[in-house]
């Protein structure tokens, strides 16, 4: 039964399937950085070539994105959520019962695909299920999918992998995914696409006011989280903790969804301040982990400092594209979703690169360098993007 929101309420349990939508769309795209070691033993393959199961995925996204979301602006939202979660649910088939490095990555780009239709939906699909004053709280339980993903679904996935081998896993996910059609079927209400003419090109968007300073924060804070975050395996085998990965994924995602609570409350009021506050913590956070000198504790202290400046920054960049874009939100929107994974695949690249020639003890000095940008961005961008008042 669809459920209709009231004046003062949110329609809990589609939102909650959107959030599922997320959570399965990050999960896909995370769990090679848990299962890493294992997935290059079992396909014959380096660990900074099997690192690009995380390119592929996002290159995927970045190439679907904007001409997909283009392609498919005139079809009904629920038709088209379900052909993505369906996209899902055959992609990781693939990957799991592949035994080929190639058709591996084929299922991966798959995945990317089905990600780059689903991301370019979900926070406008939020909005409108919403009343006009909880459609920054709805955006925010949606985007809970992610650190949910991190924190439970990568270490769960991870235990499972070591458990029951990592092509289990995959399937697994098949499975949520197969799930998860039949609760969209059964509770999310539908909403027709946009009218011929009616969607706004990705140039004249990138003009609008705050749009370019939000999409060059997205593109660098991305970029810099996903060179550790993709090789994350390798470098806490460096350091002393390559059999604690699950535990310190767990407190990543943890402190994550603490963060998503603490800005859900808050981001309608403090956008600015909050954005400010994450890209701080994280540079925090790679500080101690490049001068841990193989510390476990200070390990899982910049860990946890990481997942509390990490977890609200999807929220707070798809809410400030949104707000900064108008009339032009979904194209902004679909641009972001581009960045982001174009970053992803950059952090997968530019990490391999890295690992090869400096070894992992360079990537948390590679998040302080691309951070710092970003500070003097949103520092920067007042009025506009990421503005004094919300």
């Amino acid at each position: 039964m669809i459920e209709v929101p009231t004046r003062n309420s949110l329609p809990l349990l589609p939102l909650l399937a959107l959030t599922t939508a997320a959570f399965i769309t990050v999960l896909t795209e995370a769990l090679p950085a848990g299962v890493l070691p294992a997935m290059s033993a079992d396909l014959g393959v380096g660990e900074s070539a099997m690192g690009q199961a995380v390119t592929i995925y996002a290159i995927g996204t970045a190439l679907a994105a904007i001409p997909l979301s283009a392609a498919t602006a005139g079809w009904r939202r629920k038709r088209l959520l379900l052909a993505g979660v369906a996209g899902f649910a055959v992609a990781n088939t693939i990957t799991a019962v592949s035994g080929v490095y190639a058709l591996t990555m084929v299922g991966r780009f798959a995945a990317g695909v089905a990600a780059g239709v689903v991301w370019a939906l979900l926070a406008g699909y939020a909005r409108r299920m919403a009343p006009e004053t909880l459609q920054g709280k709805a955006i925010a339980v949606v985007m809970a999918g992610i650190p949910l993903a991190l924190s439970l679904g990568v270490p769960a996935g991870t235990f499972l992998g070591e458990l029951a081998g990592w092509r289990v896993t995959f399937g697994v996910m098949s499975a949520i995914a197969v799930v998860l059609i039949a609760w969209i079927v059964a509770t999310v209400p539908d909403h027709p696409g946009q009218r011929d003419g009616g969607r706004i090109p990705v140039r004249r968007a990138v003009t609008v006011p705050g749009v370019a300073a939000v999409l060059a924060v997205t593109l660098l804070f991305v970029l810099a989280h996903n060179i550790l975050y993709t090789y994350l395996a390798t470098f806490l085998q460096r350091v002393g903790l390559g059999a604690r990965v699950d535990a310190v994924l767990l407190v990543f995602g943890i402190a994550s969804v603490l963060s998503i609570v603490f800005i859900g409350a808050r981001i309608d009021r403090e956008l600015r301040a909050l954005t400010l506050g994450a890209t701080v913590l994280v540079g925090v956070a790679a500080a101690i982990l490049a001068v841990q000198a193989g510390n476990a504790l200070l390990v899982y202290v910049a860990v946890a400092l990481w997942g509390l400046g990490w977890g609200g920054v999807p929220t707070l960049l798809q809410t400030a594209a949104g707000n900064a874009g108008g009339e032009a939100a979904d194209t902004a929107q679909a641009a972001l979703v581009t960045l982001w994974n174009a970053a992803m695949a950059g952090g997968g690249v530019v990490g391999g690169v890295l690992l090869d020639a400096f070894g992992p003890g360079v990537f948390p000095w590679s998040v302080l360098v691309l951070l710092v940008p970003v500070l003097v961005i949103v520092a920067g961008a007042r009025r506009h993007g990421f503005p004094v008042r919300s």
